[in-house]
């Protein structure tokens, strides 16, 4: 009888579990976000995002406490130039949660979906522009399937698919300056909603004062909603800074369309939304381009993989 002898695993390997843990955590709570939209879609877009950003300050907190990253916040606050730049990213992502929140409400999610897959192709494009990254022609391909989506829904409907566009662009301007701030993930979502809770507070005290407000007054239902977007805001966030940490960007890569694939199934066959014949081609353009775009990305991990499992003894 001929003894199977099991391979070391790598050392990465724990962590790179770890990391694929926690980033598909983050995706599939992301993708299953609009349940929870529909259900705060009675309130206004500008109120929701208002608990979003003060009920993830104290979550936040409690990570970097936990973390003992405290002292990259107080370095932070008293930099003038980083708050500067935190301000501008939290804008960039308040807009970006307030368009997608408005848009599931309203019917839309469908144009949502069709903007988390034009996100990464707007991110190579604001590399190529401002950064000077030279495209490789997959990618210039991929890019262009894109444009060519945009161009044939703005035909279709008269006009620019701007919810689309508005995440896209938002998202993909996010990920961008992110890069310039000169703190961690976690340490600056903890900035980014500190700074953005100044004014949500002031506009949810506003809101109860006036009698418009949904947290107390409405009833118990509203008040457990807007408290549980807090949780709800912060957890895929925390749990894709770590995802992202400890895997390769190539995996990330991959991954980052299991959000927008369950929110455009969830958005066709549990909301119903008008999917057509033109709306069809523009994704099938899309999904064309994606493919182009992360096939290298497959193509280097298979070689990667390769490689090891050659070297595997099986005996």
């Amino acid at each position: 009888m001929v003894e199977t002898v099991t391979a070391p695993r790598p050392a990465g390997d724990d962590e790179s579990l770890r990391g694929f843990l926690f980033a598909l955590s983050a995706y599939l709570l992301w993708g299953m976000l609009p349940f929870f939209m529909k259900a705060v879609a009675h309130i206004p877009a500008s109120e929701v995002v208002a608990h979003r950003v003060v009920w993830s300050v104290p979550i936040a907190g409690v990570v970097l406490l936990l973390l003992r990253r405290t002292a990259d916040i107080r370095r932070a606050l008293g930099s003038p130039r980083t708050l500067a730049m935190a301000a501008l990213t939290a804008t960039v992502i308040a807009v970006n949660w307030g368009v997608y929140v408005w848009a599931v409400g309203a019917g839309r999610a469908v144009e949502t979906a069709l903007g988390y897959y034009i996100n990464p192709l707007v991110s190579i494009a604001l590399a190529a522009i401002f950064l000077r990254e030279k495209l490789s022609a997959m990618q210039v391909a991929a890019v262009g399937l894109a444009a060519l989506a945009v161009v044939v829904l703005t035909v279709d409907a008269g006009g620019l698919p701007w919810v689309s566009l508005v995440l896209a662009f938002s998202f993909a301007t996010y990920g961008f300056l992110r890069k310039t701030l000169p703190v961690g993930p976690s340490q600056g979502f903890f900035l980014e909603v500190l700074i953005l809770s100044i004014p949500a507070l002031g506009y949810i005290a506003w809101g109860e004062w006036t009698g418009e407000g949904h947290f107390r007054l409405a009833g118990a239902a509203d008040t457990w909603l807007l408290l549980a977007c807090g949780p709800i805001t912060a957890v895929p966030l925390i749990f894709y800074a770590f995802g992202a940490k400890l895997l390769r960007y190539s995996t990330i890569g991959i991954m980052q369309y299991i959000a927008p694939t369950m929110i455009f199934l969830i958005a066709v066959f549990a909301f119903k939304e008008p999917f057509g014949g033109v709306r069809a081609i523009a994704f099938a353009l899309i999904w064309a381009a994606l493919v182009i775009y992360t096939w290298p990305m497959l193509r280097a991990r298979f070689r990667q993989r390769r490689p090891m499992m050659a070297g595997s003894p099986s005996e």
